[in-house]
């Protein structure tokens, strides 16, 4: 009886059907594929990292362009520093919005017709150096405010006391133009908000527009 089985076996193939092994690695594959690849690729921007597609500059992540209405309130000659105020419903799309207008304007020769020229004479232009502060309150574009800004924020407050300490000052500060054409590297830059590289002390809504 044995060798009658073991006869009826012989030549017939034990196991499998390689066709239907090839087919299961290639389901696996493709599970391996659609399943497990696209979950890596999406750990990132769950884990707070912007795609790379949505990395953009912050000047071209705001979409508007409308420039809002902005008056000049104070200005402190010996400083090149001058107020500027916006209404209090201004956006921070329509911040970027002036100061991009702003930088326009220098560029072209016309920022005198918007603002008082800071350096009259200077070879280099009406505003070789300036820095134009931009806010949304008026009781802060003053000039007790952005002296002390523009002193710095280690100046130290003994030598140069005033009513309105920096780091309150800093805070209420909508936009800052700061323009120094002395400078090749770095002739101008344009924030919202208040920022200082050179010791990194920036204010909570700080963000680099140029």
């Amino acid at each position: 009886m044995e060798e009658h089985d073991s006869k009826s076996t012989e030549g017939k193939r034990v196991g499998l059907h390689p066709a239907i092994v090839l087919f299961g690695v290639i389901v696996g594959l493709w599970l391996f594929i659609t399943l497990i690849i696209p979950k890596s690729k999406n750990t990132k921007h769950q884990d707070g990292m912007p795609p790379e597609s949505a990395e953009t500059s912050p000047a071209t992540s705001f979409s508007s362009d409308v420039v809002p209405v902005f008056n000049t309130t104070s200005t402190i000659t010996e400083m090149n520093i001058i107020n500027v105020t916006v209404p209090p419903a201004t956006t921070d799309s329509q911040v970027v919005a002036l100061l991009l207008h702003l930088k326009t304007a220098r560029l072209d020769g016309t920022l005198s017709t918007l603002l008082p020229p800071t350096t009259p004479g200077d070879d280099l232009g009406e505003f070789s150096i300036a820095e134009i502060y931009i806010f949304s309150e008026p009781e802060y574009a003053v000039p007790e405010a952005t002296e002390v800004l523009s002193r710095g924020a280690h100046a130290p407050g003994t030598l140069y006391p005033s009513s309105i300490p920096f780091e309150v000052a800093m805070e209420h500060v909508r936009g800052h133009y700061a323009i120094n054409l002395h400078n090749r590297t770095t002739p101008e830059t344009g924030s919202l908000g208040f920022g200082e590289d050179e010791t990194g002390v920036y204010s909570k809504h700080y963000q680099k527009v140029f």
